[in-house]
């Protein structure tokens, strides 16, 4: 009776924000597995017992993007990852934290059958270059034949101009800064700071426009290409203002995109 009261306390449909990244499932899903750690706070819990983030979804602080994973497993209590997966490791460490025993054989059983990508290719892969002389930094340039290759960075910024021309401005805002290039190229510069999540299964010698930075520093990308050798050639911007009326502010909007190469 505990339990079933327990549960009514919980909506059918429940949002959670993992690790940053945004989740909508079902209750039931999130119960699929008995004696998980989500079957204990969502079927045997209550909702004033979980953390929750600004906006009320419940939180947890893991990787955002291999919660996907242990989501299809919750509900298909299948495994079906992607070709060129390069994160098993760590996928069965998430695993090991939301107390899946099954899912964690299967990716064990995976790496012992070789179709594991290799532990020391991996965590070179997932490392933040330190120096451009790293080991990371020498497999994946090798990876792009020789180092060489464009890096285009691109933002959407925003800036309002007041009535009084001569007034304070309010400068650039800049949304988000993406990176178009070889996926090798794109994480021999950016490392660590470079958020594949919208992109990340494809192998290094392909290319991609779907990758941004986590932050917001034009200045920070620049002096991370600058140390890896590469150098603008080209630049272009186009802009947009939103209001023709003359006693209202202007608020312009601008994409920039500034093209590099080593």
């Amino acid at each position: 009776m505990a339990q079933s009261c327990s549960d009514a306390t919980f909506p059918e449909i429940v949002e959670l924000n993992v690790g940053g990244q945004v989740y909508v499932t079902r209750l039931e899903t999130l119960k699929a597995a008995p004696n998980s750690l989500l079957w204990a706070k969502f079927g045997q819990g209550s909702p004033d017992q979980l953390p929750k983030d600004n906006k009320g979804r419940f939180f947890f602080d893991r990787d955002g993007f291999l919660f996907r994973y242990i989501l299809d497993y919750l509900r298909d209590s299948e495994l079906f990852l992607p070709e060129f997966f390069k994160e098993k490791r760590r996928l069965r460490k998430e695993a090991d934290f939301f107390q899946l025993p099954g899912l964690s054989r299967r990716l064990e059983a995976a790496g012992r059958d070789g179709s594991d990508d290799g532990g020391e290719q991996e965590e070179a892969e997932l490392s933040s270059p330190a120096t451009p002389s790293s080991s990371s930094d020498r497999t994946l340039s090798s990876l792009s034949g020789g180092g060489s290759g464009y890096i285009t960075i691109g933002y959407r910024g925003t800036y309002t101009i007041g009535r009084d021309i001569q007034g304070d401005a309010k400068f650039r805002r800049v949304a988000r800064i993406t990176v178009c290039s070889k996926i090798c190229l794109a994480k021999e510069v950016f490392g660590e700071t470079l958020n594949e999540s919208r992109d990340p299964d494809r192998p290094p010698d392909r290319y991609t426009a779907r990758y941004y930075l986590k932050y917001n520093f034009l200045e920070q990308a620049f002096d991370r290409l600058a140390e890896a050798g590469f150098h603008m050639v080209a630049c272009n911007s186009t802009g947009t203002c939103s209001s023709s009326d003359p006693t209202e502010d202007k608020l312009w909007t601008s994409y920039t995109e500034y093209v590099f190469c080593r």
